[in-house]
């Protein structure tokens, strides 16, 4: 009840200085028209705003300059992808014409204010239309717009391109869950096993049918690795919400959406190891390392352990708000040779391999040691272990 009281209290404080205030503006009025100290703008008003319109246009500019040489470097660099070069050249004609529109129109906004303020006598001059002129500053964004849109779509189309058929591409499934990742490769028969949720159980995570032929040889890792020059076909499931794969020095991003795959293709241009011999990627390295130096400095001193040093690596990271652990979806992306690609994908075993193992483990008794039969039940025959793979096997009846 007090603080119901207080709320009123303050509010009819507020409407009684908001009254006084009107009062106040209502005596001024006749000693304004007096003094010439009106709120109609004069030749100075105008001349004022005139200036710093032009102030302003100085500080666009100014700005601008500043932050492309401050951050200018912090903009990716070397693409790491075949159809990564079209994509930064699509980018920078388009922030090339942004920047050079954007420079003249604002120019000439402020200029045209300026020349054209107000003043005392003037009166403006009106026409309704002027032909020639509405066909210049129509035809010639039209003409800008309809050449970058079809390069666009020209290199949209070139990046997009999926080729099914492709019988040395490598197929990938890269499986998004709150809040991780997970890699499933092809085997040597180079198809993906048929998947869905409902057949996740155990260490079949992300719920691949194990009655499919072609999941036999399918291999699942937490780690997502690539060889250079091959084509790679992502494949891409949700488990639970939105995500979105973005592998920004690939110059890729698919949204990972829920109850349906999507997919993007590219062939990597650069290992790892030589992307970390790249001048702008040792002087990136080289600046965050100098950052961590600092933090470090004072971590030790509060009695912390310091910050290791950071080493590059290829990301592949969640571009979609996902949860509350959003920034932590994650996983390390590797660019190998053929030859070590190949040799670690060797090294891997296959999920058939690996759930046999595992009902293996689940059929033994946790305490008897290996070999030893399970105990009778009531009815002096043994008790079986339940079937693990029993619920994907009703759903898929």
């Amino acid at each position: 009840m007090t603080g119901l009281l207080i709320i009123i209290v303050l509010v009819l404080l507020g409407i009684a200085i908001w009254q006084l205030t009107k009062i106040f503006h209502l005596t001024q009025v006749g000693a304004a028209v007096r003094t010439e100290n009106t709120e109609v703008a004069n030749d100075r008003d105008n001349n004022v705003n005139g200036y710093l319109n032009f102030a302003f246009l100085g500080f666009i500019y100014l700005i601008t300059i500043y932050s492309l040489w401050k951050w200018g470097h912090l903009a990716l660099g070397t693409p790491a992808s075949e159809h990564g070069p079209q994509y930064d050249n699509l980018m920078a004609i388009s922030l090339g014409l942004i920047f050079f529109v954007q420079t003249i129109t604002q120019f000439l906004l402020y200029y045209f204010s300026f020349k054209y303020r107000g003043k005392q006598g003037n009166v403006a001059f009106y026409y309704a239309d002027n032909d020639k002129l509405e066909f210049i500053w129509t035809i010639i964004p039209v003409i800008v717009l309809a050449g970058l849109i079809l390069y666009g779509l020209y290199t949209w189309t070139n990046i997009m391109f999926v080729d099914d058929k492709d019988k040395d591409a490598l197929y990938v499934e890269v499986y998004a869950k709150q809040f991780s990742w997970e890699v499933r490769y092809a085997g040597e028969d180079g198809v993906l096993g048929k998947a869905n949720v409902r057949y996740i159980d155990g260490v079949n995570t992300m719920g691949v049918d194990m009655s499919d032929p072609n999941a036999q040889d399918d291999i699942t890792v937490n780690e997502l690795h690539i060889p250079k020059g091959r084509k790679v076909i992502f494949k891409f499931r949700s488990q639970d919400v939105l995500h979105s794969a973005y592998m920004p020095h690939f110059r890729a991003q698919m949204n990972v959406v829920p109850g349906m795959v999507t997919e993007f293709a590219f062939t990597p241009t650069i290992t790892t190891d030589e992307m970390r011999d790249d001048p702008q990627i040792i002087e990136k390295v080289a600046n965050i390392n100098k950052i961590r130096s600092k933090r470090s400095s004072a971590l030790v001193a509060k009695g912390e352990q310091a910050l290791e040093p950071y080493v590059f690596d290829y990301i592949l990271l969640c571009n979609k708000i996902c949860g509350a652990s959003h920034y932590n979806m994650q996983m390390k992306l590797v660019v190998d040779s053929e030859a070590d690609f190949n040799k670690w994908l060797k090294e891997k075993k296959t999920l058939s391999v690996a759930v046999k193992e595992s009902q293996k483990e689940a059929a033994a008794p946790a305490d008897a040691p290996q070999g030893t039969p399970a105990k009778p039940d009531a009815s002096g025959t043994a008790a079986a272990k339940p079937d693990s793979t029993a619920v994907a096997q009703v759903m898929k009846k």
